[in-house]
């Protein structure tokens, strides 16, 4: 059956992987498919730091998703022989606990009150809802970006209940290029005067530091071969209306404007710390004391790792690197390093490169 959005709230403390806890927290999830008698055949995805849950449309919610093109019936991800759960990351803001959640404890918003975010605990809030669904051992785990990260946490912690891993423009631990940007990102939100240390007017949100955060992050998502080849050096047809002589003269700079703009209206800045914090975090070398004794945690059939030679977030070395390593632990490990010129961004908007990969991965497993 195809169903739209749905919630679990763990009945208890839910401990945080670094400190505190979080009473009953709630993680939303959507589904896709049914789940077989064998119970062997569901799919658990794990998205970027900005999507929500809703990965492709269904009956109950007909709006597309932000992989539209990859999940459904006979697409790479086919719901007609899978079962398909892709989580809401615990610390978002699209209904899963976040900062921008009421603490029950209190009444009030957590803001900064909410305990340090890892993707650990996004792993693990993932895996209370597997458990809710009776699922002991999924088919294949996918993450994205972030979402790879916190799927390898996940392959990692539960190295029993997961057959294949599917890896896409992630990284054992984030290199030092991309901390610094996330690092200058979230000064922009907190140097914004209306941040006032996460006690934010919610009608009235810091959005001057959330648009200059967004606008880095694109800049980082895409590559320069496309800023090239989309906008060259034309000029913006709005420049003329605009008195500032040092703002949107060029089409590239109303591009960022304009997603930047839309990016900030929907997405809390709050969250957006917690979980850009929480992807600089992660280090699967805490596992053992190191790479190598992390990977050897793994119990995996198979696994995939895509990466694209264009990202310079998570770029193509972290990609070999992280094939290595799984490949130490798991003998079937492919690596796939895809010319797309979007960087990041492509696993999002250049879907003929990444379905014929994906779909050749679940072709295999039959």
């Amino acid at each position: 059956m195809t169903t739209a959005l749905k919630s679990y709230t763990f009945d208890g403390n839910f401990r945080m992987h670094r400190s505190g806890h979080l009473k009953s927290p709630t993680v939303v999830y959507e589904t896709w498919g049914e789940l077989n008698a064998a119970q062997d055949n569901a799919i658990l995805i794990f998205s970027g730091l900005s999507p929500s849950a809703h990965a492709a449309s269904s009956e109950g919610d007909m709006s597309p998703g932000w992989w539209e093109d990859m999940i459904g019936s006979g697409l790479p991800i086919d719901t007609d022989k899978y079962f398909v759960i892709s989580v809401n990351s615990l610390g978002s803001c699209f209904g899963s606990t976040g900062p921008a959640s009421i603490n029950p404890e209190t009444g009030e918003r957590y803001r900064l009150t909410f305990p340090v975010l890892a993707l650990e605990d996004v792993a693990e809030a993932a895996h209370l809802v597997v458990q809710h669904l009776n699922i002991e051992c999924l088919h294949t785990v996918i993450g994205c970006s972030m979402g790879g990260m916190s799927g390898l946490a996940y392959c990692v912690r539960h190295p029993n209940t997961v057959n294949r891993f599917v890896s896409i423009s992630s990284a054992t631990r984030a290199l030092p290029f991309s901390i610094a940007v996330r690092s200058l990102q979230r000064e922009m939100i907190r140097s914004d005067v209306k941040w006032q240390k996460g006690n934010y007017d919610l009608g009235s949100p810091p959005m001057t530091g959330q648009r200059l955060a967004r606008k880095l992050g694109m800049i980082t998502y895409r590559s320069a071969e496309e800023w090239t080849q989309r906008f060259g050096r034309e000029r913006s047809t709005d420049h003329a209306r605009i008195e500032d002589q040092f703002v949107a003269e060029f089409s590239v700079e109303s591009y960022l404007e304009n997603h930047a703009n839309t990016f900030s209206g929907a997405f809390d800045p709050n969250c957006y710390l917690y979980l850009s914090h929480a992807s600089d975090l992660f280090d699967l070398a805490e596992y053992g004391g190191s790479l190598a004794a992390g990977f050897k945690r793994l119990q995996l059939d198979q696994a995939l790792v895509i990466g694209v030679r264009t990202d310079i977030l998570f770029p193509i070395e972290q990609q070999r690197e992280l094939a290595n390593g799984i490949s130490s632990a798991c003998s079937d490990t492919r690596l796939v390093e895809l010319d797309c010129i979007r960087g990041h961004d492509s696993f999002l908007v250049d879907m003929d490169a990444f379905r014929p990969v994906i779909c050749e991965f679940f072709e295999c497993c039959d």
